[in-house]
């Protein structure tokens, strides 16, 4: 794979040919300048998307996080002992890069300092061989050190250094492969921690159970206030409490360790063993992401796997796909894949900004997102066994845990197609709402994988400090269900004004939504005010509104808006951020759902847009506007710079798209 993100869009096909959209109606004459600044604007878009585009149909942009990927699939080689030095030194190059003047690595750009990011990046690099004298080095521990050490790290960075004996195992929180045998209604068995989490915890009970330790390579005391004695003293909670009650529970595991009945530990081991590979992806990948990759891999070697076993070779080869090379000797990680999301999100995007919905390159999307349907059960059924499946993922491969947002972004992309065969188009849609209210939690909100995956306690666990590990609803996803719900005519339905309610009453008092997968008030915002109004809300309602009013408040002084990752953990942050290209197209999708098309803060706000753009039509955004994790976790999807951008223009243009299907279902 190579980055596609600086290249030229070469040539493409005009997408603001309108054969079958009702054009905008006379204007004043400073609208009319407005509206042709649009029209160059989002054809200028469109071609760079349709050059881009696969020639199965799909789209997919980098999906940039953070230099830990790069880091741990270093040390995953290194422990497994299929060091490559080609490999060594293109990620080395690639995490040197990112480091900041201070000597630290953050977790998103223009973001301060991150403990944890910062040990892992160091060790990959004096795993690389860079002198632990060298300026670079020297100010990268100076930094650890001054910031608490390895001691204050995250324990997933601790398990990282367990490995190579450079920390205690006695000194991590215990994970007992038991753990798998507790009954779905217990508290804390597996299912009650989000399908990410999950995937990740049951290889780390192995890993955990077996205490393994790869000779290191070197020393790491550097990195410590006082290598003598790493771990300060620990002080103990008051019982009352859940940290406390948490703490004693982990002390109570570290004790039953030792007494562990020994045929049960051997039998849990082997049906964790049993569970990792049943979840192994057609590709070799599990679920798609990175993380449950490289410690399932650890897990089945320390199980006795060997490396030429088909298991073993095909996760090893999923990883490398998951390398970018933007040069020969620059080597990323992505955490992920996007296929499924970018391309749903492009035809929408494509299709608002007037492209005929029958263009080659809508269908070609349209096939290829109808051949991705998942049509057989995965994790999600043990809380819904009855529910047929019908669900769609976000990455190439990822059966087991088809994504609810996907689903409703899919169908709504594949409603906005002429497809040559409507009727398939038909079944795979009603297989997606059928599925998707089959997953709408008992609130009447949705949640991205699971079903009332609501517990508080894996939060709790001494062990998971590494971000989010429980899915429950969020506004930003429900937004989409009930949006997708209103296209197919049905938000009139108990379910879906169930979903109203619950999304009224999360608004916050400002007027704005929180968004759990995008960053973050703009983003929620942006998700739930177009899907009201499709829904039937008038814009005259109190809800939109005050949404509105937010929105207008919030916009920067050049035109248009942006918002800090901080503002997930200071309130100071909230819409405070240098203007983005996704995030300005979030928030004139509010404003323009909202009946604010001809108002001075949309022109002002496509004027940027406008300004901003390069000439190849592509928009830069070096900033963070997804999230994996709020503030733990940050992404930056190459192609939101794209289509969020475009389909606020073409709905500046045209409307939402889908103004046919109610044509179609007046007739």
């Amino acid at each position: 794979m190579t980055a596609t993100t600086d290249g030229p869009a070469g040539p493409g096909v005009s997408g603001t040919k309108h054969t079958d959209r009702d054009s905008p109606g006379p204007e004043a004459p400073g609208q009319e300048s407005l509206t042709a600044l649009a029209e160059r604007t989002a054809a200028r878009a469109v071609d760079h998307l349709l050059a881009r585009q696969d020639e199965q149909g799909w789209w997919k942009g980098d999906l940039e996080t953070n230099v830990t990927m790069d880091a741990e699939d270093l040390l995953l080689r290194e422990f497994l002992g299929i060091r490559d030095e080609k490999i060594l030194r293109a990620a080395a190059n690639f995490v040197r890069a990112q480091q900041r003047e201070d000597g630290t690595w953050a977790t998103f750009h223009g973001g301060p300092g991150e403990l944890s990011t910062t040990i892992e990046a160091y060790v990959a690099l004096k795993l690389a061989g860079d002198d632990p004298e060298a300026p670079h080095m020297a100010r990268a521990a100076a930094w650890v050190r001054e910031n608490g050490g390895v001691a204050r790290s995250r324990v997933f960075t601790r398990i990282w250094l367990a490995l190579f004996g450079w920390w205690r195992w006695e000194d991590l929180p215990e994970l007992p492969p038991e753990l798998i045998y507790l009954p779905k209604w217990f508290p804390l068995n597996i299912y009650d921690f989000g399908c990410w989490a999950r995937q990740t915890i049951v290889p780390l009970t192995v890993v955990s159970a077996l205490r393994p330790v790869h000779p290191a390579p070197f020393r790491i005391d550097e990195l410590h206030r006082d290598p003598a004695r790493p771990l300060p003293p620990g002080r103990m909670a008051p019982a009352t409490t859940w940290d406390g009650a948490f703490q004693r529970i982990d002390r109570a595991l570290h004790a039953y360790r030792k007494v562990a009945v020994k045929p049960l530990r051997r039998a849990a081991l082997k049906d964790a063993s049993r569970w990792i590979v049943e979840r192994q992806e057609n590709d070799g990948c599990w679920g798609g992401i990175q993380p449950p990759a490289v410690y399932s891999l650890i897990a089945l070697r320390l199980l006795g796997y060997d490396m030429e076993h088909p298991v073993m070779r095909a996760g090893l080869e999923s990883l490398d796909r998951f390398a970018v090379w933007p040069d020969e000797e620059t080597r990323m990680v992505e955490a992920c894949q996007s296929p499924v999301w970018d391309t749903c999100l492009v035809s929408i995007a494509l299709a608002d900004a007037g492209l005929p919905r029958d263009h080659p390159a809508l269908v070609k999307a349209a096939d290829w997102m109808l051949a991705e349907q998942i049509v057989r059960p995965g994790d999600w059924s043990v809380r819904r066994p009855q529910l047929p499946p019908g669900g769609w993922a976000f990455e190439f491969h990822n059966d087991n845990y088809p994504d609810i947002d996907d689903t409703a972004e899919v169908a709504l992309a594949l409603r906005r197609v002429d497809h040559p065969d409507p009727e398939r188009v038909d079944r795979a849609v009603g297989r997606a709402v059928r599925w998707n209210l089959g997953m709408q939690s008992s609130d009447g909100a949705w949640g991205a994988f699971d079903v009332d995956n609501t517990s508080k306690f894996p939060n709790r666990l001494p062990f998971c400090d590494f971000g989010e590990v429980i899915d429950p609803p969020s506004a930003d996803v429900t937004g989409h269900v009930l949006e997708m719900l209103a296209a197919e005519g049905r938000q009139g339905e108990p379910r879906a004004r169930k979903a109203i309610s619950w999304l009224l009453a999360e608004q916050e008092s400002n007027g704005a939504w929180f968004g759990r997968w995008g960053v973050n008030y703009l983003y929620g915002t942006g998700s739930v005010v177009p899907a009201l109004v499709a829904a039937g809300m008038p814009v005259s309602h109190p809800a939109i509104r005050r949404a509105v009013s937010w929105v207008e408040s919030v916009q920067n002084d050049d035109g248009g808006w942006g918002e800090d990752l901080r503002s997930y953990i200071d309130a100071d942050w909230i819409a405070n951020g240098t203007s983005t290209p996704s995030q300005t197209g979030w928030a004139l999708m509010t404003l323009i759902a909202g009946g604010e098309r001809d108002s001075k803060a949309v022109e002002r706000g496509i004027g940027w847009l406008a300004e901003q753009q390069r000439e190849d039509g592509y928009w830069d955004e070096p900033f963070f506007t997804g999230t994996g994790f709020p503030w733990d976790f940050s992404i930056n999807y190459h192609l939101y710079r794209m289509v969020f951008p475009l389909t606020a223009l073409g709905r500046y243009l045209h409307g939402d798209g889908l103004d046919h299907l109610t044509a179609r279902r007046d007739a």
